[in-house]
């Protein structure tokens, strides 16, 4: 096909589109359902509107080909899961006795088992349901979702194409099941999974798709020889299966590499490629391949993870390259939508000439369909969007809004001894085992107590005005004081003030921080039925004042026990914002770090003697490629450092991460120069404490001994098991005894069993050390 055909072929499309309605009817439902307030019937009618309502939204911004199975109730690799038949056995009889119910057993787990582990998907914040995959797993075909979900589609009269998670990526992202061999591989089941496929995609051409897309992101990462020849066999045995849809594979987040040779000469009839940010280096690698003559390439030109508007003419520069390699070329964001929120149209808090500058997922619909229209018409059919987009892009590069020179003054006299404690960890160790005289094993929690509903109620009084400040303040106080009384009552050693006055552990900085905007709707699924509001990060950042000193302090004069403050730190400040384009992303970051480095100093000089920089995003950010991982982590560790430099000696630095593969970021870990960190270590067995021990991690850990993401109370005989399985990796004199993450998601009810059983398992286990 001509250049000039390839172009009036062009069609729009995207892999997937958020998930919760524009006022999160799904997770109101869930929750209802999770409670026993809404029905099974009554949920599926709710999913199955918002999915109608999703379609008609997209078919409404200009798409021809509409994503189904992107849909999920909790999270798509579940669904996969499912769709294939791996149910672990513990949860088995649940499934076969209620599906749903079993379903949301598989994710949330219940009393008497477990759930599935929970990890990042990717370097996103969207978090997935890790497969448990074993030498005996027996798979079969369920594909009643994906061909329901097709089916509404087509007879609402859409073009529909049916998402899947790909063969190789779901066996990538799946861990060996307990009691597995040791060295056990679950891609070595990949001449077993193949066959399920290809009875799914048959089903799914029986029900009417003409298309089909398999998701491969995990191709974009490192692969070994073996890894990339069972990506080459997989697509080979699929494509060539004789009845089946069109198959396009689909990769984002960065680069394919060594991957995109495998893929281009598989016989699929079509690959969907990311061409934004480090994945734009797939242009030029495409072209090195010889294009992709006889398929159809998906071009992902608009980022679909950042908040940007696209810059039109650039991207219809690059579709133009792509033209002449491939016979069909279509127009996409760059990956699911999922990760931005729904609309900006309600966010009418911000200046409507900075909203010019943003695009949420309806928006950046437009956007492909205003490509796809000028890529197979002529610029002369989107003369006007062109326009309205130069004005907006230069708005923006104009904004004041963007730059203060004082800021960057003093961000360029930043010095490498700027960012190094003055003393080194031993002597600081000593200084802080003085200063706090704590016991062996001490116990304390990682920040957030339960946000419950009078919280929420309070804070919603607070803005529509039905209560003043001063009646919040009450509210907060009162709060505090149940939360410090508690902990007292209940013997943790260091204490925190449990964060009521927070909405969320980013957006409440990004609220008294200059540079940053708040919206107002701007949800995006974080996991199941969590949602979060990543701030806007707009311009350079400065503190105008303390944000954290008056509420610590209080707690402080409450207890004789150490109060931690509580900050969140400038890598995660930025990984879950969506963070401005426009300048390297560690010139960002110190900035951040500036500004919480004067927080530093004004909870040390209240007295505040624990203070705790979490960190969670330090993994999940680390670059898919390994070539692109120093620089960055050159970045992230210097900027928490220079955060927390300047502490003195007896001041102990904690930090925290959760839900990631640490194995692969120790040293980095060991660079943050933190005095304790805690992580997330229950659903995954201590494997974390291994992994720090295997590369000598030198400073006080904690990991995790009781599951916060699960309504599962521990008992204190399984907190205490844990304990003693951490001992064998870390020191009784350096290790704490915490929960993997904050309390902000639990109600009071488990909160307070689960502590007081994390609290008597560090006894027990203190009994049994000083019996020894």
């Amino acid at each position: 096909m001509s250049a000039k055909s390839a172009a009036a072929a062009a069609r729009a499309t995207v892999y997937g589109y958020p998930r919760q309605g524009q006022h999160r009817e799904l997770k109101k439902a869930v929750e209802g359902y999770w409670k026993g307030q809404v029905g099974a019937d009554a949920l599926r009618q709710t999913a199955a509107d918002l999915r109608r309502a999703n379609w008609r939204q997209l078919a409404g911004a200009g798409l021809h080909e509409l994503p189904t199975g992107d849909f999920s109730y909790y999270d798509h690799v579940l669904d996969t899961s499912v769709m294939v038949g791996a149910v672990p056995e513990r949860h088995r009889a649940a499934v076969a006795a209620d599906r749903l119910d079993g379903y949301f057993a598989m994710a949330r787990g219940t009393q008497d088992t477990a759930p599935l582990e929970m990890t990042k998907w990717f370097d996103t914040n969207y978090h997935y349901l890790v497969p448990e995959l074993g030498p005996d797993t027996v798979f079969r075909a369920d594909s009643s979702q994906q061909v329901g979900e097709l089916r509404e589609a087509l007879a609402l009269g859409y073009d529909a194409r049916p998402v899947l998670v790909g063969p190789v990526t779901y066996l990538l992202l799946a861990k060996a099941a307990p009691g597995a061999p040791a060295g056990f591989e679950p891609l070595s089941l990949l001449d077993r999974l193949l066959p399920v496929y290809a009875e799914v995609l048959a089903d799914l051409r029986a029900a009417g798709a003409a298309w089909a897309q398999l998701d491969e992101p995990a191709l974009v990462q490192d692969r070994t020889p073996a890894e990339l020849a069972a990506a080459e066999r997989a697509y080979r045995a699929l494509g060539g299966a004789a009845d089946r849809p069109k198959l396009l594979v689909a990769s984002y987040f960065d680069r394919l590499g060594e991957a995109l040779p495998v893929l281009a000469a598989a016989p699929v009839e079509g690959l969907a490629l990311d061409f934004t940010g480090p994945a734009a280096a797939n242009l030029d690698h495409l072209a090195a391949v010889g294009g992709l003559p006889g398929k159809r390439l998906v071009a992902g030109v608009v980022d679909g993870r950042n908040i940007w508007i696209n810059d039109l003419q650039r991207s219809l520069s690059t579709l133009g390259t792509l033209l002449g390699l491939a016979d069909r070329v279509d127009v996409a964001a760059s990956c699911s939508l999922l990760h931005v929120p729904l609309d900006t149209a309600p966010e009418r808090d911000i200046d409507p000439q900075v909203r010019r500058w943003l695009a949420f997922a309806r928006q950046k619909a437009a956007e492909v369909a205003t490509l796809a229209r000028g890529l197979a018409e002529g610029t002369g059919s989107i003369a006007g969007e062109l326009a309205a987009c130069r004005a907006a892009l230069a708005s923006r590069a104009a904004s004041p809004i963007t730059r203060d020179p004082a800021v960057r003054a003093r961000v360029a006299a930043v010095t490498d001894a700027d960012a190094h404690r003055a003393q080194p960890y031993p002597e600081r160790a000593a200084a802080q085992r003085a200063r706090l005289g704590l016991p062996l094993l001490p116990t304390t929690t990682i920040g957030s107590f339960p946000q419950t509903a009078e919280l929420r109620t309070a804070r919603a009084d607070l803005r529509a005005g039905r209560i003043d400040p001063a009646g919040y303040e009450e509210r907060i106080r009162a709060e505090i004081g149940e939360v410090i009384s508690f902990q007292e009552r209940t013997g943790l050693d260091v204490l925190v003030h449990g964060e009521p006055e927070r909405n969320d552990m980013v957006q409440y900085f990004a609220e008294q921080l200059t540079g940053y905007l708040a919206t107002r709707h701007g949800w995006v699924q974080s996991y199941g039925t969590r949602y979060v509001r990543p701030p806007i990060l707009a311009g350079d950042i400065s503190r105008p004042g303390p944000m954290t000193v008056r509420w610590t302090s209080y707690a402080q004069s409450l207890t004789s026990r150490p109060v931690k403050g509580m900050l969140t730190g400038p890598v995660t400040m930025l990984a879950w914002s969506f963070v401005r384009d426009d300048q390297p992303p560690g010139d960002t970051a110190r900035q951040v770090a500036l500004a919480l480095r004067d927080e530093v100093a004004d909870l040390e000089a209240a007295g505040t003697a624990v203070i705790q920089v979490d960190e969670p995003a330090l993994r999940e950010t680390l670059p898919l490629r390994a070539a692109d991982r120093p620089a960055y982590l050159a970045w992230a560790t210097t900027a928490f450092r220079l955060t927390t430099a300047a502490a003195g000696p007896a001041t102990q630095i904690h930090t925290h991460m959760c839900y990631a593969e640490f194995g692969d970021i120790v040293q980095a870990i060991e660079d943050l120069d933190a005095d304790v960190i805690s992580l997330e270590a229950a659903r995954s067995h201590m494997q974390v404490a291994t992994e720090l021990a295997g590369r000598g991690y030198p400073r006080e850990a904690g990991p995790g001994v009781y599951d916060i993401h699960s309504p599962r109370v521990p008992d204190a005989q399984e907190a205490a098991a844990l304990l003693r399985k951490g001992l064998e990796a870390i020191p009784a004199e350096r290790l704490w005894v915490n929960p993997d993450c904050g309390l902000k998601t639990r109600g009071w009810p488990e909160t307070r069993a689960s502590l007081a059983h994390l609290v008597a398992a560090a006894r027990t286990v203190r009994a049994e050390l000083a019996a020894n």
